[in-house]
C-alpha cells in the first residue's frame, strides 16, 4: 500500500515557476514508477510526466517538456515536478500518482495509487 501526499500548488503569474512535491509512504516507493497528472475544470485528467526508478529513465507530454522537469529522491521518499515558464493554462489540480510496473505509462488506469491534489493558478 501507497500513500501519496502532493504540496507545493499555489498561485503564481504566467512566467513563473513552482515545484510540486509528492510525498509518498510505503516500503516499496523505490519500486514503482511514479507519474504527474493534471485536471483542469471540465476537462479530462491529462499526463504530465512518469519517471522509473533504476535505471533512471523519464516521459513528458509535448504540452509541458522543454518547461516541466520531474525527479525523484527515493532517500526520502518523494517525486518532484519542477514548473518553470507557466502558463494560464496551466491552470488545474495537479496529483501524483504511483504504478507498480516498471513502465512509463500515460493512462489513468494505469496507475495504482492516487494523491489527494494540489491546486495550481497561474495568472496572466
Amino acid at each position: 500500500q501507497v500513500q501519496l501526499v502532493e504540496s507545493g500548488g499555489g498561485s503564481v503569474q504566467a512566467g513563473g515557476s513552482l515545484r510540486l512535491s509528492c510525498a509518498a509512504s510505503g516500503r516499496t516507493f523505490s519500486t514503482y514508477v511514479m507519474g504527474w497528472f493534471r485536471q483542469a475544470p471540465g476537462k479530462e485528467r491529462e499526463f504530465l510526466s512518469a519517471i522509473s526508478w533504476s535505471p533512471i529513465s523519464t516521459r513528458y507530454a509535448d504540452s509541458v517538456k522543454g518547461r516541466f522537469t520531474i525527479s525523484r529522491d527515493n532517500v526520502k521518499n518523494t517525486v518532484y515536478l519542477q514548473m518553470n515558464s507557466l502558463k494560464p493554462e496551466d491552470t488545474a489540480v495537479y496529483y501524483c500518482a504511483a504504478d507498480r510496473t516498471k513502465l512509463l505509462r500515460t493512462t489513468q488506469s494505469a496507475y495504482d495509487y492516487w494523491g489527494q491534489g494540489t491546486q495550481v493558478t497561474v495568472s496572466s
